[in-house]
């Protein structure tokens, strides 16, 4: 999915010249070509670094001209034969090219000779040469070959090295800042030229490198030798002396809002005094270089309470806005630093900042890292976070970065601190968001390469040299020269003892050893020593209170025997194996000076702050499991522990003493004396750390990982030492920023990585790919070695025994050996674990094997060393099984996959899965389980025990409930499937899943992954799999999954889909598919083919004013070909073919032929679209076209019925969507127009599989019904994306043979090249983040300057990804300081561009377009769109990202189009859904301009698992399906209202118009349909309609009569009449009550069906939640994930006018549209039962939703600019209504009121139009002859006074979404019974009369209410009294009626 076209920055040039030095084969492992370097690089111990010439590259001083001879020689004896082929080899060396080379010089040679003939090719050219240069016969000849090769930048070299010329060394300490500038441009590179051999460039003395030669001592040392050792003693630096203007600076002197970071501090020390006012008052990156116990943390401080007060308002510091950042080495020291931070700004400080540790042990969520201000982590564990794209949604708010020790960087660790440090100054250019570093280091001398590095300014970089220390410190260091091992060890002793001795009794002396063991060793040894010379009293002080206080502690309170044995002679011990309690005793006894020698591990150092005057480091190997071996302490370590040294209050020096062997004098003597220099240690990593930036996206090309390479620190320091890093002496004099260089080592690790299919590595082209196994060794920190491995060694059929040995095999564990005492130990566990192993002892994998055995198991073990291993590789272990999980997942081994996610929970549980499961709880008693597991009792029966009957089992009776408790907490799903057959080859599945346990927070967390994993019928092959998450709150709900997989010839018996929970062990759900009764679809009829046919010409149309439409002089071949059939023909067309292929043009030959034939009255033309947004643009299109072009009248219906029927009376072309329609077309026998019809056009067809298809079905079935009622034909014209069975379609809409086009999708006008990514994210924010980076690049790439479109999946993410566009484009279209950028996508000038931008409401779409990228959302205003639209369309922008649901609505195209993500929020499945097919192409169908491009690119990102799916349909034609028996009962309901249907025999009828009916017999499974006969067929149908029928009668909306015919009933007529469903009217019947008030009615109305597709958004819930709070109607049991509770807050937000965000604003509108709909029906459904009251508050409700207000509110409110304060003073002055206010005096009103002139015409304009002129008089019939049971009719006569031109056509209603045509009800009813009389509605313009009758109640007086009722308007009802006098009934009146 690359593409092969070379980038522009390597010219192919380049590239052969580059071949033709070194031939490569395929996979890049060609030798390296190195050059020796000088001899000064000795090492001054006279180590040196191997840094051998390459065995295949030849040096040009040894080749002369008989070199050749001499080479053949070696195989060829006889010298005639030896010179004759010497000859030909140089014939073929100089003149064939390359591949002909190779073959000749074997066929000369012989293949046994390939080794010489790869050493020819290699050096071809340098022999060539060199061997004419031995040759030439004089200086002309020799000078001409010289000018040759110095043309040649590769032979210029080889003519240097001939010479001899050698370059001097130049100084490149300034050169390396301008350089480091340099290189971060990154300059156009050339090609790559050679391979390099990075290990042997690799420093594999790690951190213990010395790239000094000598060692500079201070004065006053001097040196002693000893028999067996040698001891260098250095002073203590004495503190400089204060400056004249340097003091201390006063804490009291801090901003306020510091002092409390500064608790109990007086004033801060020399150190943080000089750096206070850059780290607290400047925001520059710093570097502070200074001693152990100089006071770094609080420099520290001093930068973060900067960052703090940035973010401080009104006194309280704004959480949401930062995050910091601080990277300490050690855990340990994480752990002191979080304790130090939090005391000081945690909780309880003024700051109340969340501070966390984040390590390995420390996991942090997401959501805990999202409410984190501190995060103090390890390099390791924040470069893991950083890695992953999708973690940056966390790490965005990052402003400060502080990396303490940063010296690390000379160590193996480094190279993670240069890949965090480079991946950070690479983010902060391409987003321009500042993120400030700081770095705290001890005393180095090249102190400026790592400010260098850190682009710290010489302001922000301080260094203080030792003389800083808190305490001078004396030094000794004592190298042992001896060299055998026991004498050794006794020499170590004794010098410790006699160090000890010296300062024994005047000062406390803490000795520190490596091993745990060896504490009391030496302890025992000192003491012993003391006891043999009599010496003891020393370390027990003259008075006998020490030795009381000693000997108390050791009896009484000491746990561990060493130190009970060792205190009472005032020696003790400490390490991390004692208890806590013992640990706390040593350090308080030592602290109070009880204790004279402490013996103590590295831990003390570390953790506690112990100091004592001398600290004597006692050897320095400790033992490395990593390396396998005892290595030298890390330089880290051996600071931290002189550091202690010197207790700050009471001496005036320390004392460390170093007693190391004499080898590693050198080394310690530098490292503390600040004569290291600390080198980069990256090349040995550097494969693994490029794959981790080509995961992250941020390294897409040769060209950006060389540019990266320049913010190393390997960089700077290959600047300034070159020699070191194996580069020649004159490459710096050629290429100063050494790119050459650079691409060497990116072309070297980039074919390593493409070797081990990490990545994939386009040689050409210099593009990189990621492969999924690259993102696993990314994600999971596996080398790129131990990934080769993994690809070697996995196979499907591996067992447990393989699975372990696999991953001992692991290069993490390459350097671990096996030593001799370990072999007993290792042997006796090997019995112990379960899994055997199949190598010997002897072998390091199988002591990794037994280790990984004995974690799970819990063994003990005894050994230092072996305990160190095992933590080691336990460490490692879940980190390196979850990694071949996701690589065998990847590869679709289902056996194998699940075997390595149990081992990975294994590890993680440390538990064997044959252990019963509820091991997992920790708090069962150890007993219970043993029993348990004696029973052998299988799990899924113990579910089914009571708690009685499990304690019997187990015997244990009163732990039953417990038990039982435990047993019902253990995860457990319930899954059911169901599936339907897509294609022959494609099957859906709809998974559901029910949690069927108790969830419990404490052991479950926040939510449960599971993976889904479909296996086929043997269960070998994954055939599909995703991650499911069950989140807490979602625990008591079933769950639905969609997904598809895919069908296989011959059909299998099943497949199975499994359930896994990815944390516990044993829980595991299974569910068979069963294939046995499965039907495929029917085969698919081929495509249409494209003929080849000549263009026509658009005069083919014989219409001069119909040529004038187009702007183009030729239809294209899609035109071409319809347009006999479209144009010359009457017969029905339908059209299928790929978007942008002009299918409307075919639709427009159609309308020509119909205005050019002569039909009897007027032709008329409906054109449907399934969308309002395709029919809109149609609209626009066309009124251009016929409208003006034509004079023909082109209407847009509005779905207002009475306006609706007025412009289908006035129209040619009717325009509008299959919904109006619908409702239109229902009671087509009473309308006249519908049945003088003669064309019918129906666009975009596919979507008759959509959610609007089964209403397009049916008014397409309809059209075809009425024509063959009627007898006058009615033409449809269908349009259509290609499909896969367009027959179905085409013998539907009754298409003949010669009227069906079905074109393939690839048959396009514009030819479209699709590129797919996966993006193996889960978390749908995260994988957003992770194509942000892509998706610019994409537009860049591909694009290149032509109009590109970007659809995303949401509003936020339009405005981010056009804000990525900018950011990430300029930060490289800046070309230099105080030039304005390029901005890449503007094509015209500012001044040209600002009109437009001063029309724009929006500030971040303004912003945006400056920069010439626009973006459209459904939020925009109309005004908004049309102005981004037509900047796009004529080219001044050539950027726009949209959402994904505009691609229907808009007519622009672009060169590219990228989709960004193919899933959205299904706010009712609580999750993700995809993206339809039909809207991916029309997404699609965007790209390629016609006329302009000659081809189109599309860019799709998608989610991993999808890609295979969208790959299938993107080149395949799509199946559609009608959905119609979904929806049936409504499309029934409304046929026999209008009685198309009067008996069941008219519904199968009715059925078989539909395309339904068609598809039953092709694909009979997808519509539950068991067979294809004619039985199931008539069977099927019978019995949809009997349902069907019988829905419908039980919701009371249709009768069933004599079994067989149907009538409508009162709420079957309400239902058809107001087009809502019959659900819903059903729901009112059974809900309303005589006594439901306006709060019932809100919520019966929310509960609407027409609501249930309300969308849903992610983390909307939490937003009503709040918004619901400030509500005044409280909701009874919210459920705020539901649409239903969301429509009740939306209205009630609605009701009290709350400013909303523009998605719910969106909502909100549509809620409010359908609730004026809902509320008629609802109003007539109350009418049905005579309710007054209720009738009254639904027509009050009806007011309030139109005008905003609540029924309490003021009825001024409804007048503009009225604000509660207005309000309020016109109430003070007695005015409550709009007549009041009208009848005031001018000038007293706008006194009050203070409104400008232009605000209160306004108000006048309203007032005018305000319903208060309307007269209303009323009349009873024969009033005095009423009679009990006789009709009573009430005559109302309504009248308005108007002026002649006053326009009431529409209501005053701004919150209202569209213009709404005021009614009216008229209403009678009785107050007292509740009882509602007569009601009629009434459309009022200037007079009406009404007629209102009702029966006459029984003998009496009566006093009724007649109502008049708006239902838009407040405070304009009107009420009168209506009194009744009615008489008895009158029986000869009856008589006579009778006769």
């Amino acid at each position: 999915e690359i593409n092969d076209e070379s980038d522009e920055e390597y010219d192919d040039d380049a590239v052969t010249t580059s071949t033709s030095i070194t031939t490569e084969d395929e996979e890049g492992e060609g030798s390296a070509i190195l050059r020796t370097t000088d001899d000064d690089d000795m090492m001054d111990d006279g180590v040196r670094k191997s840094r051998g010439r390459d065995p295949y590259d030849l040096n040009p001083r040894d080749i002369d001209a008989f070199f050749l001879q001499r080479r053949v020689a070696l195989f060829e004896p006889d010298p005639v034969l030896a010179q004759q082929l010497a000859e030909n080899v140089f014939q073929v060396l100089a003149d064939a090219d390359e591949g002909q080379a190779e073959n000749e010089l074997v066929l000369l040679l012989g293949f046994d000779q390939f080794e010489t003939v790869k050493l020819l090719l290699r050096n071809r050219f340098k022999i060539v040469y060199c061997v004419k240069l031995a040759r030439a016969s004089n200086d002309q000849e020799r000078e001409a070959l010289e000018t040759e090769m110095r043309s040649n930048p590769e032979l210029k070299g080889v003519l240097q090295e001939l010479k001899g010329e050698r370059s001097s060394k130049t100084q490149a300490k300034g050169k390396a800042k301008a350089a480091a500038a340099g290189a971060a441009k990154g300059e156009k590179g050339a090609a790559p030229k050679s391979m390099l051999d990075l290990e042997s460039l690799s420093f594999n003395q790690g951190g213990h490198l010395m790239s000094n030669k000598q060692c500079k001592l201070p004065p006053g040392s001097y040196r002693k030798t000893k028999k067996g050792y040698e001891e260098v003693f250095i002073p203590g630096l004495k503190h400089p002396p204060f400056a004249a203007d340097e003091k201390l600076v006063e804490i009291k002197s801090l901003p306020e809002w510091s002092h409390g970071a500064f608790k109990g501090m007086e004033t801060l020390n020399r150190v943080q005094s000089r750096l206070h006012q850059a780290a607290l008052f400047g925001a520059e990156n710093l570097l502070l270089c200074a001693p152990t116990g100089a006071g770094k943390t609080n420099v520290a401080m001093l930068t973060m309470m900067h960052e703090i007060g940035l973010h401080i308002y009104n006194g309280v510091v704004d959480k949401e806005a930062f995050k910091i950042v601080y990277i300490a080495p050690m855990k340990s020291l994480v752990a002191e630093m979080v304790g130090n931070f939090s005391k000081r700004l945690g909780d309880g400080t003024p700051y109340g900042l969340t501070v966390r540790e984040l390590t390995g042990d420390q996991s942090l969520s997401k959501k805990q890292i999202s409410e984190t201000q501190i995060i103090v982590t390890t390099p390791e564990k924040w470069d893991i976070i950083t890695r992953k794209s999708g973690d940056r949604t966390y790490t965005e708010l990052v402003r400060l970065i502080i990396i303490d020790e940063i010296h690390l960087l000379h160590d193996d660790r480094g190279p993670v601190l240069e890949g965090i440090v480079a991946r950070t100054l690479r983010q902060i250019e391409a987003t321009q968001v500042m993120v400030r570093l700081v770095g705290l280091s001890a005393t180095l001398p090249n102190y400026e390469d790592v400010a260098t590095l850190l682009r710290v300014q010489p302001s922000g970089l301080f260094a203080f040299d030792n003389s800083y220390r808190p305490v001078p410190l004396e030094q000794q260091y004592i190298g042992i020269t001896e060299k055998k091992g026991l004498r050794r060890f006794q020499l170590m002793n004794e010098i410790t003892y006699e160090k000890v001795m010296e300062r024994a009794g005047k000062s406390q002396v803490l000795v520190f050893v490596h091993g745990r063991k060896e504490t009391a060793k030496t302890a025992r040894s000192i003491r012993d020593m003391a006891l043999a010379n009599d010496a003891l009293d020393k370390f027990l002080g003259a008075t006998g209170g020490t030795r009381v206080v000693l000997q108390t502690e050791a009896e009484k309170t000491a746990q561990n025997a060493d130190l009970k044995e060792l205190l009472p002679y005032g020696f003790a011990i400490h390490h991390a194996g004692m208890s806590r309690s013992d640990r706390t005793l040593v350090e308080d006894l030592f602290a109070d000076g009880y204790i004279q020698v402490l013996v103590s591990t590295a831990t003390l150092a570390w953790g506690v702050n112990l100091p004592a005057h001398t600290v004597i480091i006692k050897g320095t190997q400790v033992y490395s499991p990593e390396k396998g071996d005892w290595t030298e302490l890390s330089p880290l370590d051996v600071m931290q522990m002189l550091g202690r040294a010197g207790r700050p209050a009471f001496d005036t020096t320390g004392e460390g003493i170093v007693i190391t062997s004499h080898g590693e004098l050198q080394y310690y003597l530098s490292l503390l004396n600040q004569q290291l220099p600390i080198e980069s240690q990256l090349i040995g990593k550097l494969p693994d750390i490029l794959n981790a930036e080509i995961v992250l996206g941020t390294i897409q090309t040769v060209k950006d990982a060389v540019n990266w390479l320049g913010y190393t620190y390997l960089y700077i320091c290959m600047l300034r030492n070159p020699a070191l890093y194996g580069i020649g002496a004159d490459e710096p004099e050629e290429d100063p920023l050494l790119e050459q260089r650079r691409i060497d080592l990116i072309h070297t690790a980039a074919s390593l990585l493409d070797k081990n299919n990490l990545i994939k590595y386009d040689r050409k082209g210099g593009a990189f790919q990621v492969t999924d196994l690259g993102r696993v060794a990314s994600h999971y920190y596996i080398t790129s070695q131990s990934m080769a491995i993994y690809n070697e060694h996995l196979k499907p059929s591996m067992t447990d025994i393989d699975i372990f040995r696999l991953f001992s095999l692991s290069s993490e564990f390459k350097q671990v050996n096996v030593r001799g005492e370990e072999k007993i130990e290792l042997e006796k566990l090997l019995e112990r674990v379960p899994i055997p192993v199949k190598e010997s002892l002897e072998e390091p994998s199988a002591k990794i094997n037994v280790l990984l055995q004995t974690y799970i198991s819990k063994l003990k073990l005894d050994g230092l060393a072996l305990i160190s291993d095992m933590v080691y590789v336990t460490q490692s272990a879940g980190r390196i099984i979850r990694a071949l999980f996701e690589v065998v997942l990847k590869r679709g081994w289902a056996q194998l996959a699940l075997r390595l996610l149990q081992v990975a929970k294994m590890v993680d549980r440390r538990m064997w899965g044959s252990l019963t499961p509820l091991r997992q709880f920790k708090d069962l008693p150890e007993e219970l389980l043993k029993r348990l597991e004696k029973k052998e009792f299988p799990m899924e029966r113990l579910f089914d025990l009571d708690s009685q009957a499990l304690g019997e089992l187990v015997h244990y009776p009163q732990q039953g409930k417990n038990l039982h408790q435990h047993i019902h907490q253990f995860p457990r799903l319930d899954l059911a499937a169901y599936v339907q057959p897509i294609t022959r080859s494609i099957l859906r599945v709809e998974l559901t899943i029910t949690p069927d346990f108790n969830y419990v927070e404490k052991y479950h967390g926040n939510a449960l992954p599971f993976f889904i994993i479909v296996e086929d019928v043997d269960g070998e092959q994954v055939l599909h799999h995703e991650y499911f998450l069950l989140k807490k709150k979602f625990a008591g709900e079933e769950h639905r999954v969609s997904f598809t997989v895919p069908l296989y010839d011959p059909l299998p018996p099943q497949y199975f889909i499994r359930v896994v929970s990815d944390r516990w062990l044993g829980c595991e759900s299974v569910v068979a598919v069963s294939f046995r009764h499965l039907i495929l679809p029917e085969k698919y009829p081929p495509h249409t083919e494209l003929l080849d046919l000549q263009p026509l010409p658009v005069t083919a149309l014989k219409d001069a004013k119909a040529e004038k439409l187009y702007s183009f002089k030729y239809f294209n071949p899609i035109q071409t070909q319809v347009f006999p059939a479209a144009f010359n023909s009457d017969d029905n067309l339908l059209l299928a073919a790929p978007p942008g292929s002009g299918k409307t043009v075919a639709a427009e030959f159609a309308l020509l032929r119909m205005f050019q034939q002569a039909y009897e009255g007027r032709s008329r033309a409906v054109y449907v679209a399934p969308m309002q947004a395709i029919a809109t643009e149609r609209y626009r299109d066309w009124s251009r076209k016929f409208g003006e072009g034509m004079g023909k009248t082109v209407v847009e219906l509005t779905g207002d019925t009475a306006a609706d029927l007025k412009l289908l009376e006035q129209g040619d072309i009717i325009i509008t969507t299959a919904e109006i329609w619908d409702v239109l077309s229902r009671r087509w026998k009473q309308r006249k127009n519908i049945k003088t019809l003669r064309l019918f056009i129906v666009d975009e067809l596919h979507l008759i599989g959509g959610t609007k298809g089964p209403t397009l079905e049916v008014v397409c079935s309809r059209m075809r019904y009425i024509a063959a009622q009627t007898g006058t034909p009615i033409r449809i014209v269908a349009l259509s994306s290609s499909l896969a069975n367009a027959r179905d379609l085409g013998e539907w809409i009754g298409t003949t043979h010669h009227s069906l086009f079905n074109f393939h999708p690839n048959v396009r006008p514009i030819p479209l090249e699709i590129h797919m990514q996966g993006f193996d994210i889960p978390h749908f924010a995260s994988r957003m983040l992770a194509m942000s980076k892509p998706t610019v690049n994409a537009v860049i790439q591909h694009a290149r300057g032509k109009p590109a479109i970007v659809f995303v999946p949401t509003r936020k993410q339009t405005r981010k990804t056009a804000q990525d566009l900018i950011t990430f484009t300029d930060a490289s279209d800046i070309v230099q300081e105080g030039v304005a950028p390029v901005r890449r996508f503007l094509r015209v000038t500012e001044a040209d561009l600002a009109p437009y931008l001063e029309e724009i409401e929006s500030k971040a779409l303004r912003e945006s377009l400056s920069f010439g990228v626009g973006f459209l959302h459904e939020g925009l205003t109309a005004k908004e769109r049309r102005i981004v639209e037509t900047l796009f369309r004529s080219g001044a922008i050539t950027a726009l990202v949209a959402t994904y649901d505009l691609s229907w609505g808009m007519d622009l195209s672009a060169y590219l189009v990228v989709i960004m993500g193919t899933q959205y929020y299904q706010g009712k499945e609580q999750g993700y859904g995809d993206y339809n097919i039909t809207d991916i192409l029309q997404m699609m169908g965007r790209a390629g301009r016609p006329v302009v491009d000659d081809q189109g690119k599309c860019v799709i990102f998608c989610h991993a698992p999808k890609k295979d799916y969208y790959k299938k349909f993107l080149y395949e034609p799509l199946p559609v399906e009608s959905h119609l028996d979904q929806f049936l009962a409504d499309h029934f309901n409304s046929e026999i209202v209008t009685q198309t249907i009067v008996d069941k025999q008219d519904a199968i009828d009715y059925l078989t118009w539909t395309f339904l009916y068609r598809r039953f017999t092709q694909n009979p499974n997808y519509y539950n349909l068991t067979g294809v006969s004619n039985r199931h067929l008539s069977d099927h149908m019978s019995e949809l309609v009997e349902t069907t029928i019988s829905d419908l009668e039980q919701a009371k909306c249709i009768a069933v009569e004599n079994d067989i015919d149907v009538v409508p009933l009162n709420l079957g007529m309400i239902a058809a009449y107001y087009y809502i469903q019959y659900t819903t009217t059903e729901l009112f019947s059974s809900s309303l009550t005589g006594s439901t008030k306006l709060k019932g009615l809100v919520d019966i109305m929310a509960m609407a069906s027409e609501l249930n597709d309300l969308p849903m958004r992610h983390s909307e819930d939490t937003v009503l939640q709040r918004l619901a709070a400030h509500l005044p109607m409280k909701i009874d049991k919210p459920k705020y994930n539901d649409p239903h509770t969301k429509a009740l807050v939306l209205l009630q937000a609605h009701f009290s006018r709350r400013a909303l965000s523009a998605d719910l604003h969106q909502d909100q509108m549509i809620v409010v549209e359908t609730a004026s709909r809902l509320l008629l029906a609802m109003v007539d459904v109350i009418s049905s039962n005579s309710w007054l009251r209720p009738a009254l508050a639904a027509m009050e409700l009806s007011q309030m939703v139109t005008q905003a207000v609540w029924d309490t509110d003021s009825v001024l409110k409804q007048l503009p600019h009225m604000t509660d304060d207005r309000i309020n003073r016109l109430k003070a002055k007695g005015i409550e209504n709009i007549l009041d206010l009208m009848d005031m005096d001018d000038v007293d009103r706008v006194k009050l009121l203070g409104m400008s002139e232009r605000e209160m015409s306004e108000v006048a304009e309203v007032c005018n139009t305000y319903p208060l002129n309307i007269e209303l008089q009323y009349a009873v019939q024969d009033e005095d002859a009423l009679h009990a049971g006789s009709q009573v009719v009430v005559i109302v006569d309504l009248e308005r006074q108007l002026d002649e031109d006053q326009d009431i056509s529409s209501v005053h209603a701004p919150f209202y979404p569209k213009q709404r045509s005021e009614g009216w009800w008229v209403v009678v009813g009785d107050t007292k019974t509740n009882q509602l009389l007569a009601i009629k509605r009434v459309n009022l313009a200037r007079k009406s009369q009404v007629k209102l009758d009702f029966t006459a109640p029984s003998p009496g007086s009566y006093n009724y209410t007649l109502s008049f009722m708006s239902d838009s308007y407040m405070g304009c009802d009107q009420e009168y009294e209506l009194a009744l006098d009615v008489k008895p009934a009158r029986i000869d009146d009856d008589q006579e009626m009778e006769g």
